[in-house]
């Protein structure tokens, strides 16, 4: 049987990959809560970066920009590489979401750096996208 931090950050994972601000913000906090009172700082990063996910989506890009640096200043430290591409990435999208299309390349592009680094080939393409957007 899952254990109940697994089940959290896969609901919170997918709810930010899909761009489900609603279930962001109804799991999260579950997360965040078990995260912190385990110092799990994996799944805590996890919470963060959905949490930018949210606020980017509800326009609220100060607090966006507070927990997408808390994600990637964890997940860098761990030397998680394709959780720091992925991090990277919604950096990105938050200075698109921002209309700061010169920062979002250099995010989108130093996120293509770190996918290309491990052959991360789905997500190369999705950086790719996202790239060609910006052209």
């Amino acid at each position: 049987m899952a254990h109940e931090h697994i089940v959290y950050m896969m609901l919170v994972d997918a709810a930010a990959r899909a761009g489900d601000e609603a279930a962001i913000r109804q799991f999260a906090p579950n997360l965040e809560e078990l995260a912190t009172r385990d110092n799990h700082k994996p799944y805590l990063a996890v919470a963060h970066r959905a949490w930018a996910v949210a606020h980017r989506l509800a326009g609220e890009y100060a607090e966006a920009e507070k927990r997408i640096e808390m994600a990637l200043e964890i997940f860098e430290s761990l030397g998680t590489q394709w959780q720091t591409g992925r991090t990277l990435f919604e950096m990105g999208e938050l200075a698109l979401a921002r209309s700061e299309n010169e920062a979002a390349e250099d995010y989108f592009a130093k996120a293509q750096e770190v996918f290309a680094e491990m052959k991360a080939e789905p997500d190369i393409a999705r950086t790719a996208v996202a790239l060609d957007r910006l052209a």
